[in-house]
């Protein structure tokens, strides 16, 4: 790897490090915390962690998403954006909440169907 790259690679974690404090100063102030834990330059993909307070926290998916959706407009670089606080959430996997019984599959660990 060349100096140019590694520097490269360098102001970019910076830069989105810098985001991150900018951006989100109440996940700090919430007793959470964030970090890179991956990036990719070349292809522009970065994977966040979210941790301490985060972890059980009812409004993390709602921070996740302004995360990817501000990062990506704020930093050219920057194409996909993973973020996640170890604990799997619809925001988290892309999938759409359901409610108990909605589901036509029998092999569902939902629940069972809802009397009324």
């Amino acid at each position: 790897m060349n100096n140019n790259s590694t520097d490269s690679v360098k102001d970019l974690t910076t830069r989105v490090t810098n985001f991150l404090q900018r951006n989100f100063p109440q996940i700090q102030m919430h007793g959470g915390n964030a970090a890179i834990e991956y990036l990719d330059e070349d292809s522009g993909e970065v994977h966040i962690q979210l941790g301490g307070a985060c972890s059980g926290c009812g409004i993390s998916p709602m921070t996740i998403q302004a995360i990817k959706r501000r990062m990506v407009k704020e930093i050219p670089e920057i194409n996909k954006v993973q973020a996640n606080t170890g604990q799997t959430t619809a925001a988290e996997t892309d999938m759409s909440p359901s409610l108990p019984g909605q589901s036509d599959d029998k092999s569902s660990t939902q629940g069972p169907d809802i009397p009324f």
